[in-house]
């Protein structure tokens, strides 16, 4: 498909529908046709400014779906099943770092890109481009940004632990890559490779703490925790129409279903909203309607407040409107629109029944207290959730893919820039937000653990998901040399930081920042003269 550029511009049209390779596969829109049939050729850059500016809208939709709704549901699942807060949520005082569940939710977008990218051959590069970027992104770039913030001591045996694994990981795949695919029993060792972690950091912690608890192990800057009255991050909500305590009248007052409804689906608050700078309110106006649209489709359940988040007339009409999210979103509508025996489609059926089942939940429930299945509702909002990432990504694919076609670059290099600094981008601010308030230790170790998550998930479930008992291996050919330099980079970043570390005995200063973020430039640079064939590997 990469030579319909080479044709004359009045065959552009012709070439990308009648070449098998440029059918986007999955997607709600058909960015190729878009850009090479609908628009002329003379209004190109207008139609790459329009679709630059929707990658831009599609990480917002990212961003927002997993800081929102994605990770309270799943703190509420962990939460209603009984599980260990330390195992399951990720807090300043949460000695796992959120190695389970709300890493799930801190990398979903990055695991949902990649398991979209693998589904393809194609775009299997996108994949493999964005998790070795955002690697090097995040132990460089964000890494080396934290020292220069707030010079600090490392936890010596969590960050040891942490670089070994992610060495492994690394490793493990440069071997998948060099073999060109990836058979079952590699998959599943992704998955073995991650679930080992997770045992080794309760394994270590519980050693700790046996050590701490017989007054064995005075603390020490090693130590993965942080004191025990640091102040929790504040809980977010979103429902901006809940009270501040300030606010809260003194006296309960009964509101009617029409009120909580339109105050439940109010994505602003207006308080907060005066306050703000102007550049907080421009980018909360593009938020609005995402967190609108979020809001009429997705529950929250949430386990910090008295009523956990129930909102009688939006719960209930998210029995309709979260079934059919998923019907309508799952394999881009194909099984939603099915016609049942010809006649009724699917989606209808299923708003016959959750209409049904929403009113008798309506007549049963009353608006002050909520029932006792409430924790279903936070299932149901993972789920929803969920297909909204997974919609999101596979719109972000196919259109970093339309752009690598339009500018003749590989998938690599798209997977590495633009995919890489997308999923990143949060983690950056968090993490060096972290460290401004006096949490490096916390913020640099997020760094080389959470992205352990990315890599072992990312590429273990993404490439388990395609294979099928007839064919079992998923071909994992690079489609450039970038790749290797992208693998190369990222192991030579991994073995600086592990020798260089502990060699200042873990006493990381401004030196050590501006090492590793001239490092990130000159891997840019070498990985962009080597894309556009001015280096050249045999």
């Amino acid at each position: 498909c990469w030579e319909v550029r080479k044709h004359n511009s009045s065959e552009w049209c012709h070439f990308i529908r009648s070449n098998p390779d440029c059918q986007l596969d999955g997607g709600f829109l058909n960015y190729l046709d878009g850009v090479f049939c609908v628009f002329p050729p003379w209004l190109l850059p207008l139609a790459v400014t329009l679709y630059a500016l929707w990658l831009l809208y599609l990480f917002i939709i990212l961003g927002v779906t997993a800081e929102k709704f994605f990770c309270p549901n799943l703190s509420a699942i962990s939460t209603n099943l009984k599980l260990s807060h330390n195992v399951a949520v990720f807090s300043l005082t949460s000695p796992l770092h959120g190695v389970t569940f709300l890493a799930f939710g801190n990398g979903a977008p990055d695991v949902f890109s990649a398991v979209v990218a693998f589904s393809d051959p194609r775009t299997a590069g996108l994949a493999i481009g964005a998790i070795f970027g955002a690697g090097v992104f995040v132990t460089t770039v964000v890494a080396g940004g934290i020292a220069l913030v707030k010079p600090f001591t490392a936890a010596s045996r969590p960050f040891l632990r942490d670089v070994i694994f992610y060495m492994a990981a690394v490793f493990l795949t440069f071997v998948v890559l060099y073999l060109g695919r990836i058979r079952l029993g590699e998959a599943l060792g992704y998955l073995g490779l991650y679930v080992f972690y997770v045992l080794t950091v309760v394994l270590c912690t519980w050693i700790h703490r046996r050590q701490r608890g017989d007054g064995l192990a005075p603390p020490g800057p090693w130590e993965p925790e942080m004191p025990a009255d640091a102040e929790e991050p504040e809980p977010s909500s979103t429902n901006s129409g809940d009270y501040g305590e300030e606010y809260r009248p003194l006296l309960p007052s009964r509101e009617t279903s029409l009120r909580i409804l339109t105050t439940a689906l109010s994505p602003l608050d207006y308080r907060k909203w005066r306050r703000k700078p102007w550049y907080w309110r421009l980018f909360k106006a593009f938020k609005v309607p995402v967190e609108l649209v979020l809001l009429l489709t997705v529950p929250v359940v949430d386990p910090d407040k008295d009523d956990l988040n129930w909102k009688r007339p939006l719960n209930c009409l998210h029995i309709l409107t979260s079934p059919l999210l998923c019907i309508l979103t799952l394999k881009s509508g194909t099984y939603g629109l099915y016609q049942i025996q010809g006649i009724f489609p699917v989606w209808g059926l299923v708003t016959l029944v959750a209409s049904a089942l929403a009113l008798i939940i309506f007549i049963s429930t009353s608006n002050e207290e909520p029932p006792k299945y409430h924790c279903v509702f936070a299932f149901l909002g993972f789920l929803a959730s969920a297909m909204w990432i997974n919609a999101a990504a596979t719109e972000l694919v196919n259109i970093l893919r339309t752009l690598g076609i339009i500018f003749q670059l590989s998938n690599t290099v798209l997977g590495l820039t633009l995919l890489a600094w997308g999923n990143s981008i949060g983690d950056t601010f968090s993490d060096l937000t972290m460290a401004r308030q006096g949490y490096p230790r916390m913020a640099f170790s997020a760094c080389f653990g959470g992205i352990i998550f990315n890599i072992l998930v990312g590429v273990g479930l993404g490439c388990l998901l395609q294979m099928t008992s007839s064919q079992p291996l998923v071909k994992l050919e690079p489609d450039s040399p970038l790749v290797w330099v992208l693998a190369g980079a990222l192991g030579l970043s991994l073995v600086f930081s592990f020798v260089t570390v502990p060699a200042q005995c873990f006493q990381l200063g401004r030196a050590y920042g501006l090492c590793l973020i001239a490092y990130y430039l000159a891997f840019l640079c070498v990985a962009l003269l080597t894309e556009f064939r001015v280096i050249h590997f045999s």
